[in-house]
This record gives C-alpha cells, structure tokens and sequence, in this order.
C-alpha cells in the first residue's frame, strides 16, 4: 500500500511540474501553438460593448390575433319578479294555508276572506238602484207634463196679446196668460230638477253596487303569475287587515342574471349581447342582456346591468354568486401566460418586450379576458417579442440576451 500512495505522489509532482514549469514545452508537444497575450486579450474582449452588460431573459414572440373581447363581473341571480301579495279588506282567514315552496299558477286562490255582511250589504245596495230606477220614469213623465203646460201657456199668451192689440181683450187678461207662462216656465225647471235627481240617485245606487261587489272581490286574494311560495300563505282563522301580507311569491323562470360595470366598460356592453355565467356551485349557464341603467349609483359609480337565463326546472336559485361574462365586440390581442404581466413605475399593468436594438421596452396593455390557457391582452403590435422570464429583473433601455422559447 505504500509504494502504491508513493508512486501516485511521485505522479502527481511530475504532472504538476510540467504545467506549471514546463507548460511551453507541453503544449509544443501536443502541437498546440500559444497565443501571444495581445491576441488572447483581444479575444476576450466582445465585439459589442454592451455584451458584457446584457441581462439573460427569456423571450417569446408573439402573434396577434382577432378574438371576441369580454367584460368581467361578479354578480349574482336574482328572481324576474317577487312580489308581496297584501289584502286589500280586513276579515278572517277561512282557507287552509299555502306551504312555502309550493308552485301556484297565476289566478290560484292564496287566502280567501270571510265574507260576514257584505253579501247583505250587496243586496241592500242592489235594492236601492231598483228604487232608483223605478223612480226615473216618474220624473221623466213629470217633465213631459211641465212641458206641455208651458207650450199651452205659450199659445195663450201669444192669443191674448193678439187680441189686446186689435182691442177686443183687456190687458188684465193679457198679464194673467203672462204670468201664466211664467209659472210654467218655472214647472218645466223643476221637473228637470227632479229628472236630474232621480238619475243622481240611479248614478249613486250603481256605485254603491259596484263598491259592494269590489269589497266581496277583495275577500279573494289570487296568485299575480305562476312562480313558487316564499313564504307560508296566512294560517287558518288569523286576522288579516288591509296591508297585512297573505304570501310572498317569486318567478325563477327566466332569472336574471345581476352585475354592476364600471364607468370604463359600460359603453362596450349593448343589448342582447351574449352572456355567459358561472355559479358558485360551479354550473355554466348562458343568457343575453336584458337592461342597461342609464343612472350609475351614487356610491360606486357602477352601472346595474341584467341578463336573462332560462331556467325551467327552477334549479337556479335567487341570491347565488355567479362570475358573468359578457361580449363586447371583436378585438386584436395576444395570448400570454398571466406571470407575464408586471407593473412600471406609475403601476400601469403591462409587459416587457425586446426592440430591434435588443432592449427591454414596457409597453401598457389592457386584459381582455382571463382564460385557462392565459390572459387575452391588447395595445401591443402585431408581432412582438415579449419577455416571459426576467422582466422583473430589468428596466426600458437595459440590454437583454432574450432566450426564445415557443
């Protein structure tokens, strides 16, 4: 063992000898011809100055293409119509409830009322335009009476005064026909008045009918449309006043679909345009724009934007969080992976790229849409090399030694 750690120590001095002391003759012996320490410092020193300096980054180029832009929100669904339905009489209950949950078509009874007089208040009523009525023929009879009176005093008056005038009646007997065609007169108007009464009573009778068998309606409390029961209809034997809520029903087919837009994004979205949601559970659903506000609220300055879903098995329910995406037109953008995206100095989002002179150059972009594959950006040309690694480690006008990868 010792000569053998003896000899790899002798062989060991040997080699270091003539590297270092005989490198000259060792490299004549393997043919290899020095270089002269001018020529070795002039390879060493790059062709351009700046690639002493350049930054490795990689880079990807890209492509422009035309995609459908969208718009993002978080929203929630929300029934097409809810309603409290109230009485409008105060009276007792006498039908059994409705349970909560229960699907109701439109006119199905929800609550009926007890009557107690009003169907005798009814027939009073009732008894009351006969009389009315019967009265009318009365006071029309009473007025063609006034009428002929006044004709025949007419008649009289105008004989007297014709016979005053060729002198064969004295002007007492003209004065008397006179007066007689006053009182007439005065006969026709008050045979008018009571015509005009007799129909103010026909008119008043008829009212108090019809107010009779609209508070007999209002015992019957009807479902407004077809939709479910959010709450149990008034119990059996309570005491409803008008105003007090018999149930509350709701209509889930179609829903709507709710979201609020910013100032910056509300003029992209138009009506009917195509939207597509999904739930918190997860479930995909598509619709189209039904409402636009025209008045942005007051706090946050967004605008409430619906859609509506079809939703006939009524397996979408009021109030659930739903991420709804809406069309907004054609764009040209570039498809690239979201760690892409940085910030500048004024926190603008967007992306570094390499220019023609290989450096780095931040270029503000606008995300269209987020995707599995990447985020849909705008404002960048229509070819580009974009740095995807390494654009967090330099600034515009750094020099870079972009690696490409597809």
């Amino acid at each position: 063992m010792r000569i053998v750690s003896i000899l790899t120590a002798c062989l060991v001095a040997v080699a270091l000898y003539l590297l270092v002391l005989q490198r000259d003759w060792l490299l004549a012996v393997a043919g290899v011809t020095p270089k002269e320490p001018e020529a070795a410092q002039a390879d060493a020193t790059p062709a351009d100055p700046e690639d002493a300096h350049r930054v490795s980054v990689v880079a990807r180029r890209s492509q422009a293409q035309t995609v459908t832009g969208s718009v993002l929100v978080r929203g929630r669904t929300e029934a097409a119509r809810s309603v409290e339905v109230r009485a409008e009489t105060t009276g007792t209950v006498i039908s059994a409830p409705l349970r909560k949950g229960a699907f109701v078509e439109a006119g199905q009874t929800l609550c009926q009322i007890d009557p107690g007089t009003r169907e005798a208040t009814l027939l009073e009523t009732e008894a009351r335009l006969a009389e009315a009525r019967a009265g009318l023929p009365s006071a029309a009879a009473r007025l063609i009476e006034a009428q002929a009176l006044l004709n025949e005093a007419n008649i009289n008056d105008r004989a007297a005064a014709r016979l005053r005038d060729d002198g064969y009646a004295s002007e007492t007997r003209a004065a008397a026909t006179a007066a007689a065609v006053s009182s007439a007169e005065a006969g026709v108007e008050a045979a008018k008045s009571g015509l005009e009464t007799a129909q103010s009573a026909i008119r008043a009778a008829e009212a108090a009918v019809a107010s009779a068998k609209k508070e007999i309606e209002r015992l019957t409390i009807d479902a407004p449309f077809a939709g479910l029961l959010e709450t149990d209809s008034a119990e059996l034997g309570s005491l409803l006043q008008a105003g007090t809520t018999c149930a509350t029903v709701i209509q889930l087919d179609p829903i709507k679909l709710v979201g609020f837009l910013p100032e910056t994004d509300i003029d992209k979205i138009t009506l009917n345009s195509p939207v597509e949601a999904r739930l918190a559970s997860g479930r995909q659903v598509a619709g189209a724009v039904s409402f636009l506000s025209r008045s942005a609220d007051e706090t946050t300055r967004t605008f409430r934007v619906e859609a509506d879903v079809e939703n006939a098995d009524l397996s979408i329910r009021d109030g659930q969080t739903a991420e709804i995406v809406m069309t907004a037109g054609e764009a040209v953008a570039h498809l690239l992976p979201q760690s892409a995206l940085t910030l500048n100095d004024d926190g603008k989002i967007g992306v570094r790229i390499v220019d023609a002179e290989r450096h780095a150059q931040f270029l503000p972009v606008h995300v269209l849409r987020d995707t599995v594959e990447g985020v849909w950006v705008h404002g960048l040309p229509e070819i580009a090399d974009i740095i995807v690694i390494g654009q967090e480690f330099v600034t515009d006008g750094v020099p870079v030694a972009p690696t490409f990868r597809e």
